[in-house]
């Protein structure tokens, strides 16, 4: 397999060499910041900026289509707490980032879903550069009935049960 390929269902499930997973089991280390059931959120040992955390589900998903749409909210609901905590922890930030890279093409490095939250400051370092187009609305109209359609149960992946 090419480093540039997506792993495999048999490694979208494994998390045989997961670090994330080693983390969540507490085989590798981390400081740990928030934890329920489902979710985990941990210092980033490469942070962008000081507090960069990031919230994992403690079930191996490598992918978003592979986690529980409750667990994907969850993601969110923690991230949001994060954030807050980062504004009122005395650490450097005048805003907070949440980034999450699914798929190789996203920029994904580590296949076991996590957001990224991290505060932000002026002249932090971070960049996300990108050509802005505007789109034609007929462009846009294309689009939205690709999507609705992906939404349709018929076209949509089944991701695993719940726990």
């Amino acid at each position: 397999m090419s480093d540039e390929s997506e792993p495999t269902t048999e490694q979208d499930r494994s998390a045989d060499s997961c670090v994330f997973c080693k983390i969540v089991e507490g085989a590798a280390e981390a400081p740990r910041v928030y934890e329920d059931e489902h979710l985990l959120a941990f210092m980033d040992t490469n942070p962008v900026t000081p507090g960069h955390l990031l919230v994992v589900p403690k079930k191996h998903a490598a992918f978003l289509r592979y986690l529980p749409e409750p667990h994907g909210a969850g993601l969110f609901v923690v991230g949001q707490r994060l954030a807050t905590a980062l504004v009122d922890s005395g650490l450097r930030c005048e805003g907070v980032n949440f980034f999450l890279a699914d798929g190789v093409a996203a920029g994904q490095e580590v296949f076991h879903v996590h957001l990224h939250v991290f505060p932000r400051f002026a002249d932090d370092g971070f960049r996300l550069d990108a050509n802005w187009n505007e789109a034609s609305r007929s462009d846009l109209e294309d689009a939205a009935e690709k999507v609705r359609v992906g939404l349709s149960p018929e076209h949509r992946a089944d991701a695993p049960d719940e726990e």
